[in-house]
């Protein structure tokens, strides 16, 4: 019997980086997967794939639905649709804010909503939020990206402490610098492409980047019914970086 045997899950942005090894890791435990995507491309066999962008709530609410409809009810939630951005507090305009805070938190809530009525039939309902180490460790040149996080987290304690009454349990996992298309993309575009990927690896502790596997691994954790008694609370993912502080 797998740990998720009977479970449907959603997973946001899961065709491809941390939401991708999200939704094989909840399959091969037993979980019927669906997957929402502004860009699907092709799934797994036996993934569910829906369409939207979570910045249209009209788009969210149909593929939501239709995700529900065809999963034959929903039991996890995992709100992993993000985006990065870079600089400090001077670097983004408002326009920039405006859409990383968008996508997300406003697009977490959105799913979340539209979600809401089938994860309340559920008799173990679990909705997890992919947040970021810096939503609590200062890092340098992610100010917008560090206050959409910090948002994040935030907004998954409120969510569990109203979401108690109704038995959905609501945490999050705060990935450390993960080895992710994204993080690839930053690497790519540095001067010294070497330089900066050392640079990243150095400052987690355990001198490397975060494993997509391993971000997924706190997740399944977080969605098993097995974990009843945790909600509120948010599992660092990052090779020791928000609590190590080692001699050199």
């Amino acid at each position: 019997m797998g740990e998720f045997d009977g479970r449907k899950a959603l997973v946001t942005g899961g065709a491809s980086g941390i939401g991708a090894a999200i939704a094989a890791r909840l399959a091969a435990g037993g979980a019927t997967v669906a997957v929402l995507d502004r860009e699907l491309g092709e799934l797994p066999a036996g993934q569910i794939g829906v369409r939207a962008d979570v910045t249209d709530d009209a788009a969210v609410r149909q593929a939501v639905s239709e995700a529900v409809e065809k999963l034959g009810g929903l039991d996890i939630l995992v709100n992993n649709a993000g985006i990065g951005a870079q600089g400090d507090v001077t670097a983004n305009d408002d326009q920039e804010w405006h859409r990383v805070l968008d996508v997300n938190v406003v697009g977490m809530v959105r799913v979340t909503r539209a979600a809401l009525p089938a994860l309340r039939k559920s008799d173990a309902g679990a909705i997890v939020n992919t947040g970021s180490i810096a939503a609590t460790a200062g890092l340098p040149q992610r100010a917008l990206y560090s206050a959409s996080k910090g948002a994040v987290l935030s907004l998954t304690q409120a969510m569990a402490a109203d979401l108690t009454e109704a038995g959905i349990r609501v945490n999050a996992v705060n990935p450390g610098t993960a080895d992710t298309p994204w993080v690839g993309r930053l690497l790519d575009s540095a001067p010294d492409p070497v330089a900066e990927r050392a640079a990243l690896e150095a400052r987690q502790p355990h001198g490397r980047l975060v494993s997509a596997d391993e971000v997924a691994g706190a997740v399944c954790y977080l969605a098993s019914p097995t974990s009843g008694s945790t909600t509120g609370t948010s599992i660092a993912v990052d090779g020791g970086m928000q609590g190590l502080r080692l001699r050199k």
